[in-house]
């Protein structure tokens, strides 16, 4: 490829917009592979998908729902991965924080929003983070990977939370109770009534909100700047007096108390209750959100629209392909922004050596 070429690949090509187009188009050619696999016509099934999604404000809601949870913890992953950390536990750390806003909710009746929703907002948060810094802990003071504290932490979840609901708060159905409108989260309907029957709430702009704002944290902030830079390089940056131990802490407390807020999402801002199994999956899918999003607040925000059109999409023509297909896809597009990335990084570096070869210049 000549240097032109390149150029103008880089200028008008870069590797977000490469990343999206590239996963995008395989996206769609593998929707329709599989979509005739199951003898139904891709055409049909793609309009009537995107009828249950963008095509309606009903299915646009939905879409902004599951895009909730999803945004919140790639946002965790994205923090504790920026200072070098694996956080796969957000799956356990959201569900401890929805049980305690489930728990804690109803017994705040009588008390004005203003301070019930804060409160319970605050000790899922506070319950979420001081799990995740066991791990944070663990890591730092013993040298045990996160990857393995946060598998075993999210198996202690799975057998923690029936216990607590059944012998702990009585709960027959497996369920808290309702809590009460001081303690719930509005939703969009109120102010977009085109929106009404969909589940989204003001959780969505919350989470949207929290990105942007934790984002410009980590790079204007001393504590967000050194987690940043204890990610790139741990050994230079003991060298030069960052305590790098505890760095590391703080970046799972954090991730941990970001996967905490989905609670704002399934069940201050959609049941009311507290539910075994709600919101499962959204931490591991958070995962790949991160991984797909991670150049900047807009990708992210992208990225979890993506998913979440993905998810309501598989429930829309779940009559002509099993749901499971959907995850088919997820996987094709984590595959294909991984390919695009290096084959964008391939040509950076080749612009770059180009730009700089005097041979080339002169030829």
């Amino acid at each position: 490829m000549s240097r032109g070429t390149e150029k103008v690949l880089s200028r008008w090509l870069p590797p977000a917009r490469m990343r999206l187009v590239f996963a995008g188009a395989g996206a769609l050619l593998v929707f329709n592979l599989v979509v005739a696999a199951f003898g139904h016509g891709p055409a049909e099934t793609l309009g009537r998908a995107f009828a249950g999604t963008w095509g309606t404000a009903y299915g646009m809601g939905q879409v902004l729902f599951k895009a909730t949870p999803l945004l919140l913890t790639g946002l965790a992953f994205h923090v504790a991965l920026r200072s070098g950390l694996f956080n796969i536990g957000t799956e356990g750390q959201l569900a401890l924080g929805a049980l305690v806003a489930g728990w804690l909710g109803p017994m705040l009746g009588g008390l004005p929003w203003p301070i019930a929703l804060p409160i319970v907002i605050g000790a899922a948060v506070l319950v979420a983070a001081a799990y995740s810094a066991i791990a944070g802990l663990m890591r730092a003071r013993l040298g045990v990977h996160e990857i393995i504290s946060c598998i075993m932490l999210n198996r202690c979840v799975d057998v923690f939370l029936p216990w607590v609901l059944v012998a702990g708060l009585g709960a027959t159905a497996l369920r808290t109770d309702d809590l009460g409108p001081e303690a719930r989260l509005p939703g969009l309907e109120t102010w977009i009534p085109a929106l009404s029957g969909s589940a989204v709430s003001v959780a969505f702009p919350l989470a949207v909100a929290i990105t942007f704002g934790t984002y410009a944290w980590l790079e204007r902030s001393r504590a967000g700047r050194e987690m940043r830079w204890v990610g790139l390089g741990a050994t230079a940056c003991e060298a030069q007096g960052v305590d790098v131990r505890r760095r590391q802490v703080q970046a799972m407390v954090l991730s941990g108390a970001l996967a905490g807020l989905v609670c704002t999402g399934t069940v201050l801002g959609y049941k009311g209750y507290y539910e075994l199994g709600l919101g499962a999956g959204a931490g591991f899918s958070g995962i790949a959100v991160a991984m797909v999003g991670r150049s900047g607040p807009v990708a992210l925000v992208a990225a979890a629209l993506v998913f979440g059109t993905l998810a309501q999409a598989g429930l829309t023509i779940n009559a002509q392909v099993p749901k499971e297909a959907m995850n088919v896809l997820e996987a094709v597009v984590i595959l294909l922004v991984a390919a695009a990335s290096g084959v964008a990084g391939k040509e950076r570096a080749a612009v770059v050596v180009a730009e700089d070869d005097p041979a080339e210049e002169s030829a």
